[in-house]
């Protein structure tokens, strides 16, 4: 039952006019197999018509963190990394840490930037030293990857590439004339 309520709520979001979507745990309640089938298809989407979709997922099995494109990784408040999931990895092992053969992507990526759980990733020869998630997040702005974001946040905007609808120039969304227009409308339908 939960299954399908959640299954359900999700159809809804993805049949509405919305060209941004984002969902937070879509996977609460369901099996591996069906969150796999609605990233999937949320992938799929994103592709052929285009949308941006941000979905936060708690230590997804690997087949599923596989479909995403670009990760970002929070912790404590901080953007630990942002960029493709094809440089995550490299990023941590700049910074000393590799994830084993035997573990998923997500699970790493949750336990490295835990004081806790740190140390058993490190692969370097010299002594372990905790790497804390503001480290990391500075560590991050000299990677490429973040070096590559930062340079495109400083260059500014061309708003002649804006779509007109993308940004509204007035106060309300109707002027008070179609405002009328439309309340007459409906009265006349009513009146018939």
């Amino acid at each position: 039952m939960l299954t399908s309520i959640i299954v359900l709520a999700v159809g809804e979001m993805l049949t509405g006019p919305a060209k941004a979507l984002f969902m937070d745990e879509i996977s609460t309640g369901l099996d591996s197999s069906s969150t796999f089938q609605i990233v999937k298809y949320i992938r799929q989407m994103v592709h052929v018509m285009n949308y941006t979709v941000m979905i936060s997922l708690l230590q997804p099995p690997p087949e599923t963190y596989n479909l995403f494109g670009d990760i970002i990784l929070l912790s404590e408040g901080y953007i630990v990394y942002h960029g493709p999931r094809e440089n995550i990895l490299e990023f941590f092992e700049s910074a000393g840490f590799r994830c084993p053969e035997r573990k998923g992507v997500a699970d790493f990526l949750q336990e490295v930037t835990s004081k806790k759980d740190q140390q058993q990733y490190w692969y370097l020869d010299q002594e372990y030293h905790y790497v804390s998630v503001p480290e990391f997040a500075e560590r991050f702005k000299s990677f490429h990857v973040g070096q590559l974001m930062l340079k495109e946040l400083q260059t500014p905007f061309e708003k002649s590439k804006t779509h007109p609808a993308a940004l509204t120039t007035r106060k309300y969304g109707l002027s008070s004339w179609e405002s009328l227009k439309a309340v007459m409308s409906r009265e006349q339908l009513l009146m018939k």
